[in-house]
């Protein structure tokens, strides 16, 4: 396929990547800032544009990785007519490009992307379009990226969406809290890695409930009150511990 891509950053730039190395043809990079356009085409072997130059219409596919809620203003900026045309946010409905093209929807890679990333192997991504035909399109372009592909409607990518802020962006969330009470207490954070990498390692094959352990599950009030003594100089971790403490004691209780 011949792609244009609208947006230059983590994701814009993984995707691109994913997509050159498929065989597929990124005949342009659109980026409000020319520099990073520039920097992309580059990189893709495409054509840079920005607000000043049009956006090529000899190409098939639109892909459009821009932050969630430009997606709103983009009908502003072009109409695709009967090109297909995808974003690749997780919450945000597929018509939202209603107004962009007869044939729309989305291609959401359930990871967290960066430009730094040395490999992309294995990125699960769900589709959906707008109708049977556009949605058939749009998964054989999806199979051609990646072995992982689903569909799924609006209503079920935004809950897995919810799904991956707990499991990444809450979870690193911890580990910040973790790094940070251990520096103050002299203590190397370092030392926990085998335990996180182990514990993400089991849930591969177990459900996470069934491998749940530590001093709340077996409700040792005697640990979890030396904790909390010591957490008493860290009001905002305490209040976590607690919570989380609580939430898993709840859980044995279902």
């Amino acid at each position: 396929m011949r792609v244009v891509i609208i947006g230059s950053g983590n994701v814009a730039t993984v995707m691109g990547r994913i997509i050159k190395r498929s065989g597929h043809e990124i005949v342009q990079v659109f980026s409000r800032d020319i520099v990073h356009a520039k920097t992309l085409a580059s990189e893709l072997g495409s054509t840079p544009c920005d607000c000043q130059g049009p956006i090529n219409t000899n190409t098939d596919l639109y892909l459009i990785a821009i932050k969630d809620g430009a997606l709103y203003e983009l009908n502003k900026l072009f109409h695709a007519g009967n090109k297909l045309v995808v974003h690749t946010a997780g919450s945000i409905p597929k018509d939202v490009l209603k107004d962009i093209s007869h044939n729309y929807g989305v291609l959401y890679p359930l990871q967290t992307l960066r430009k730094e990333m040395d490999t992309t192997a294995g990125i699960p991504i769900l589709i959906d379009g707008n109708s049977p035909e556009t949605t058939a399109l749009i998964e054989d372009f999806a199979r051609s990226l990646s072995n992982t592909v689903s569909i799924a409607n609006d209503d079920q990518r935004l809950k897995l969406h919810v799904a991956a802020v707990i499991v990444s962006n809450f979870t690193n969330h911890l580990y910040a809290l973790a790094e940070e009470f251990c520096e103050k207490e002299k203590v190397d954070f370092k030392m926990l890695i085998p335990l996180i990498m182990e514990t993400a390692e089991r849930i591969e094959t177990n459900s996470p409930a069934s491998v749940q352990t530590g001093p709340a599950l077996r409700n040792d009030i005697f640990t979890l009150d030396k904790h909390l003594r010591l957490l008493n100089a860290y009001p905002k971790l305490k209040y976590v511990y607690l919570k989380l403490t609580e939430s898993i004691m709840k859980g044995q209780e279902q």
